[in-house]
């Protein structure tokens, strides 16, 4: 799936600790001050994995620094702020990209940000997890990041492909295992299941296009209901689509939808029961009233012309019956 030499992967409890050893692996892996990482440049839309590991690294290291590629309104990210980011300051520079942002679907233009980032000398880890199993993966990157879940395996495995000569520091020490890069006992079970869900999921790539028609089937449905769509503008994943209805809040979206049978989540995380604005949407200049009503929909391989037509029954009703009382 991923086109990837043994010797180059190391299995890991899922996706977030994939990215959390890239990131740390990199900067503490550096053998002399040329290799040292003195700047982190992470895209507005990265995932909390990303985000969050790559500040606490900052409060740790001395020297390191951290600074937002942008993307513009379809959640695309802007390449040419990127390439003027790596022309100016001084230091090396690890790039954090992903291939397919988790909420939106969008694609990223990865031939082009590799190319930025080899022109400069940087590096270039690339969280591929949503992307996976969806498309073909052809990745010129240092670290790639992938989750065996997110692909229809077990949960609690993952694995971080490292090129061959890129910095990488072990993380967890103890033990020889994963060729000393990543200590304790393997989950073979899970890891057995992750290769059969790659493979299985290898052999469904010809099905995305008639996944993705029923996609547009179904927004161009929501959009004749007052909805708008994120990054509808751009190239997506088949199976992913957020958008946010007229005058409902996700959560009250939510309810509703469950009590027809229609499982949708929020676009944005929740914590200790409350709503938090996405980020994702945030960076791509949505308004935070907007952003309270959105929702993602990921659509399943088994998906069928009558879920679709099932599902914007389900929404149609849905307004009809609160859309009056919003409004009262």
């Amino acid at each position: 799936m991923a086109h990837a030499r043994v010797q180059d992967v190391v299995f890991t409890s899922g996706g977030t600790e994939a990215n959390a050893l890239a990131l740390a692996g990199a900067i503490y892996g550096a053998v002399d001050q040329d290799d040292r990482i003195t700047r982190l440049f992470v895209s507005a839309i990265e995932h909390d994995s990303v985000w969050a590991n790559a500040r606490s690294l900052v409060e740790r290291v001395a020297g390191l620094r951290i600074e937002t590629i942008p993307v513009n309104s379809d959640g695309v990210i802007d390449t040419e702020a990127l390439r003027v980011m790596l022309r100016e300051g001084k230091g090396r520079t690890l790039v954090a990209a992903m291939a397919a942002n988790n909420e939106t679907g969008v694609v990223q233009p990865l031939t082009e940000i590799a190319r930025l980032a080899r022109d400069a000398k940087a590096l270039l880890l690339i969280d591929a997890i949503q992307v996976a199993g969806k498309s073909e993966l052809s990745i010129d990157a240092d670290y790639l990041s992938l989750s065996s879940h997110k692909i229809g395996g077990p949960q609690g495995a993952g694995a971080l492909v490292v090129r061959e000569g890129a910095p990488f520091a072990a993380q967890i020490l103890g033990g020889g295992q994963e060729r000393s890069r990543r200590a304790g006992t393997e989950n073979v079970a899970g890891i057995a299941g992750f290769g059969a869900a790659a493979e299985q999921a290898q052999s469904g790539l010809a099905d995305l296009p008639r996944i993705a028609a029923l996609r547009d089937r179904f927004e161009t449905a929501l959009v004749a209901l007052g909805a708008t769509v994120f990054g509808a503008g751009s190239d997506r994943l088949a199976n992913t689509s957020n958008f946010a209805l007229p005058g409902i809040t996700a959560e009250t979206a939510i309810m509703a939808l469950d009590l027809d049978g229609v499982m949708v989540s929020s676009g944005a995380a929740c914590s200790s029961g409350k709503v938090k604005s996405s980020h994702v949407l945030r960076a791509m200049g949505v308004a935070d009233d907007v952003a309270a009503r959105a929702l993602r929909v990921s659509l399943g391989r088994n998906l069928t012309e009558a879920d679709v037509i099932i599902a914007v029954s389900a929404f149609s009703n849905m307004l009809a019956r609160l859309r009056p009382r919003v409004a009262a």
